[in-house]
């Protein structure tokens, strides 16, 4: 079953008369059980491709569909409900509210959905090691702390997608490893799968699926 599609995706951006071809026909499917790992150098488009699967930026051409539905220009609200429901987005910033404690941002989006799962955020920040950060506030936070619980975030609502963007910087080996065994897990549940984007070799030994991106395209393309 497929639960991702990108189809013919395009996205520039342009800084006076200059533009930026971030991608240039990019074609996804991501079928329930899958791990996809974006591979790339920086700039390549991992981000921006993330983006787009994501709902958080709208590609210039082509279109992304999340469990079906087309996601892709549409009105932000329309948007925002198909990404709480299916997906669960990690970025590299901006996915912590800095007036929330770690318990309340891992809460966050099932509360919004009605359907806020204490114990889950609680087994998945133990998962990550931070079970004794429940009540910090992300300010207080490192920078691998940080991403992990973005990743719990993303999670503890229990989307069907993952998109994790270098969901495992800024940690060391153990805490990778943890990371990696977190986000193995959730694809290894029925009717769930991921695409991160990373540089981690371990992270990318676990994967379905590499895919590597260059300048806006898939390097073998």
């Amino acid at each position: 079953m497929t639960l991702l599609r990108a189809t013919d995706v395009y996205r520039f951006y342009h800084v006076g008369e200059d533009e930026t071809r971030a991608l240039r026909g990019v074609s996804l499917e991501v079928r329930a059980g899958e791990l996809a790992a974006l591979l790339g150098s920086s700039g390549s488009g991992k981000s921006t491709l993330l983006a787009c699967l994501a709902g958080l930026d709208d590609p210039d051409g082509g279109q992304v569909e999340v469990a079906s539905e087309r996601l892709s220009r549409r009105p932000e609200a329309q948007r925002a409900r198909l990404r709480a429901e299916h997906l669960g987005v990690m970025l590299q910033s901006g996915n912590l509210f800095p007036h929330l404690n770690v318990l309340e941002n891992v809460l966050l989006t099932g509360r919004i959905l009605g359907k806020p799962d204490e114990a889950r955020a609680h087994e998945l920040l133990a998962q990550l090691g931070l079970s004794g950060r429940l009540a910090a506030y992300p300010g207080q936070l490192s920078g691998g702390e940080t991403a992990r619980v973005s990743l719990a975030a993303a999670l503890a609502h229990g989307p069907q997608i993952l998109l994790a963007d270098e969901p495992t910087a800024e940690v060391d080996a153990a805490t990778e490893a943890q990371v990696t065994q977190v986000i193995g897990a959730f694809v290894q549940q029925p009717g769930r799968c991921a695409v991160i984007a990373t540089h981690s070799p371990r992270l990318a030994a676990h994967a379905s699926r590499v895919l590597r991106l260059k300048d806006g395209r898939w390097q073998d393309a």
